[in-house]
């Protein structure tokens, strides 16, 4: 990770109104398209909360773009917005609403090249009956040894309702539900409410496995063996015992230059109670986890602390990586809680009730971050931290601003005012499900909990009393422990048992295959994958509803193709109601051995999230586990699939393009990166257009649609500082191809990057400065 860098300037606390954070299209008076034929759309207008609203509209023919046009919002003119997509569905939220409130609303949408206007419609915030109730099913989602008939119901009256089984966005013209739908195979049914007068429901799914083989799988104990690596920790234990324990694991994972690479890994685990004066201190490998339902459930009146640790840290954080906390609430004893960290180090569905630090003591140089589903009642403030992305949170306040914070769904957070300060805020997350976790129930057993997917996200998804989703018992769950191989893995996983991953170090010598629908892959205490012999370390086919959560993947000696692989090439069915989503996986390429990996992840599913990942070709660790022809490695992630949306991407280092995204209408909020330093000489490092270099992120050629936000490459050629990267974005010149707030930074002007994004932006100055771009086309 980088190494020296730009003093970075303390300010003042940045705040303003939560800005959109979303495209605007401006149309002038009068400057409309042909009237809309009321067959061609649905739309649906449904409060969100006291203060917000949500419009949406699904065109029956997809749109290039829909602008939803509005009067009303007290104070403010008229507003003309372009809405965000979501798999064929555009929404878009409406803020700063009272009760009585009453919006004017009219839409602008493209069909086949022209575009069309809808008349007019009236949103009273408030009013009450205005919005359908969306469709129920009977049974739920779930797998099924056979054949299921399923009702869909209504909770308004006089309501009809429509139903697509292909996986795409139901409307007012979809097949009408008459009666029982048979279900024979695995499917995902989607429906929608329709009632003359109201707004139509907003869609509900339910997925189907027919011919589950998941009640085979053999019986494990509900309350298992997690192996000598868990520690469980209950408030009937003394502090002190407590403390002891944890002092001890950090004592052995603090040290960077002795613990960042080695296998001992650990896990924190909290059950539902009170601890007083208890402070843990995470090192490496280590998670720190309440085992309640909800954040609240495990309150530490204590600490819970990253900080720049070791003398030879110097006071900076630029190494603290692979160290998590989640789903617990944290009194500080000093009024602020400290998370200074770098890469692979998330801290989710955290309570804060105080303030959050995200920089050291010593306010030294850090290179975080990710936070999700969070709450912070103080302020939270990054100050020394270059970057750092937060998803679906809350924060008291926000300050702190070097090249490149992003947010989105967050209240609390700045406005959009990049690059003076650099922080990008968009008003909500456009598709998000939080990640499963582990949980005790009121009878002292073990299930995992599995959020539901929300749409257009705006805060922590418990923080209306739960988060809303359903659970599995431990009773399903394969417990992947040491001694365990990769037979053993995958026979659990072919006798349809999910897989919960211990603490440790796990070698492959055959591919791991997750085939399944809705197969659950949960890991803590960073769970270390490694391929041996040249095999791919997981695939995962191309079905509903998998969820991978808390893995490091790390190379093996012998060089693999691809380090996780997600759907078949040419995948192309549609997964836009159960989604396979990555949360927290983490690869690695040399370090702590000397890896080898064409590719770290291909993704070739529709629809996947991949919600904070960190790929990394190691430019340090180990001796002779590093440089140009050892540790090896083409590109950390390659999209193919349709659909993809990436929330958090950290990819570093790799001695090709970092990223190539394939798949049309990708889109992705948040992007760091380092250029490799160890390039040896211009000559042997240019691209097959014959440009100096491989961007960072490449788009590819054949791509028509593709958005993202809060983008930041650097580089820093230490190897030979004469060596230059054409540009750090590279991507078709077309009008749906659309990039907004980009930086890319020489650190301590190591070599240059002439152009930000194509041939537009201004070369990197000296001095470790950012070269910025708010736009582009």
């Amino acid at each position: 990770m980088n190494r020296i860098f730009v003093r970075p300037k303390r300010r003042k606390g940045v705040r303003g109104a939560l800005a959109l954070g979303l495209s605007v299209l401006l149309i002038a008076a009068g400057l409309g398209g042909a009237t809309a034929a009321a067959a061609d759309y649905s739309q649906t207008a449904a409060s969100l909360n006291a203060t917000q609203a949500q419009f949406s509209f699904t065109p029956v023919t997809p749109a290039r773009y829909v602008d939803i046009h509005y009067t009303g919002v007290p104070g403010v003119g008229q507003q003309n917005v372009r809405m965000t997509d979501n798999g064929g569905t555009w929404r878009h939220t409406v803020g700063s609403l009272s009760a009585g409130t009453v919006l004017d609303y009219w839409f602008t949408y493209e069909k086949n090249g022209p575009q069309y206007d809808t008349p007019h419609f009236t949103y009273t915030h408030g009013g009450g009956g205005t919005t359908v109730a969306s469709p129920t099913f009977d049974p739920p989602s779930g797998s099924y040894p056979s054949a299921r008939s399923v009702t869909l119901s209504s909770a308004t009256a006089g309501a009809t309702i429509r139903y697509t089984v292909d996986g795409s966005t139901p409307t007012a013209s979809s097949t009408p539900y008459t009666g029982p739908i048979t279900v024979s195979a695995s499917s995902t049914i989607s429906a929608i409410a329709l009632k003359s007068g109201s707004a139509n429901s907003p869609v509900a799914s339910a997925t189907y496995t027919i011919g589950s083989t998941q009640a085979t799988c053999p019986a494990q104990a509900e309350v298992p063996d997690f192996g000598p690596n868990v520690r469980i920790f209950d408030p009937g234990m003394s502090a002190a015992s407590i403390q002891s324990r944890l002092d001890a694991d950090f004592n052995a994972q603090k040290d960077t230059l002795t613990a960042q690479f080695t296998e001992r890994r650990y896990a924190h685990l909290f059950k539902p109670g009170v601890y007083n004066g208890i402070h843990d201190n995470v090192g490496y490998y280590t998670s720190v986890v309440g085992l309640g339902q909800n954040p609240g459930d495990v309150v530490i009146n204590g600490d819970v602390t990253v900080d720049a640790f070791n003398e030879s840290d110097k006071g900076v954080a630029l190494q603290n990586f692979w160290r998590s906390a989640e789903n617990l609430a944290v009194v500080p004893s000093s009024g602020s809680t400290r998370w200074a960290v770098a890469q692979a180090a998330p801290f989710r569905r955290m309570d804060i009730r105080g303030g959050l630090q995200l920089y050291p003591a010593s306010y030294g140089f850090a290179s975080g971050g990710y936070t999700a589903d969070t709450k912070v009642s103080g302020q939270a403030a990054s100050i020394s931290q270059q970057q750092w992305y937060t998803r679906d949170s809350s924060y008291g306040s926000w300050d702190g601003g070097v090249w490149n914070m992003v947010f989105s769904g967050t209240s609390g957070a700045p406005a959009n005012t990049f690059p003076n300060p650099p922080e990008t805020t968009l008003g909500t997350t456009p598709v998000s499900r939080d990640v499963p976790y582990l949980y005790l129930d009121g009878s002292g057993k073990y299930r995992v909990f599995l959020p539901s997917l929300r749409t257009n996200a705006s805060g922590p998804s418990w923080a209306n009393g739960g988060t809303p989703g359903s659970s599995l018992p431990m009773s399903q769950f394969y417990v992947v422990k040491a001694g365990d191989t990769a037979s053993s893995i995958n026979t659990a996983l072919s006798q349809g048992c999910n897989l919960f991953f211990t603490p440790g170090v796990y070698h492959l010598n055959q591919t791991l295959n997750v085939t399944k629908a809705n197969t659950v892959v949960l890991g803590v205490g960073y769970p270390t994958l490694v391929p041996d012999n040249g095999v791919d370390a997981m695939k995962v086919a191309d079905v509903d509803g998998v969820r991978l959560k808390g893995l490091l993947f790390d190379a093996g000696t012998t060089s693999s193709q691809s380090l996780l692989t997600v759907g078949q090439a040419g995948s192309t069915a549609n997964h836009a109601a159960n989604p396979t989503t990555l949360q927290d996986v983490f690869f690695r390429i040399g370090g702590q051995i000397a890896g080898k990996a064409t590719n770290s992840l291909i993704v070739n599913s529709r629809d996947t999230i991949i919600d904070h990942i960190w790929a990394w070709r190691a430019d340090h660790g180990n001796a002779g586990t590093y440089g140009w022809t050892i540790n090896t490695g083409d590109t950390g992630v390659v999209v193919n699939g349709d659909n993809v949306l990436a929330t958090g991407l950290f990819v570093e280092h790799y001695q090709k393009y970092q990223v190539i995204w394939n798949g049309q209408n990708g889109r992705t909020i948040f992007f760091q990166n380092e250029i490799p330093y160890d390039v040896p000489d211009q000559a042997g490092w240019r691209s097959p257009n014959g440009l100096n270099g491989y961007a960072a992120y490449k788009v590819g050629d054949n791509v028509t649609t593709h958005e993202a936000w809060g983008l930041g490459s650097y580089c820093f050629f230490n190897d030979n500082p004469s060596v230059n990267l054409y540009h750090a974005f590279e991507v078709p010149n077309r009008s749906g191809v659309r990039f907004h707030n980009l930086v890319t930074v020489s650190l301590n002007y190591k070599g240059t990057i002439t152009h930000v994004i194509n041939d537009a932006g201004a070369v990197t100055p000296p001095d470790t400065r950012p070269s910025n771009l708010v736009s582009y086309p």
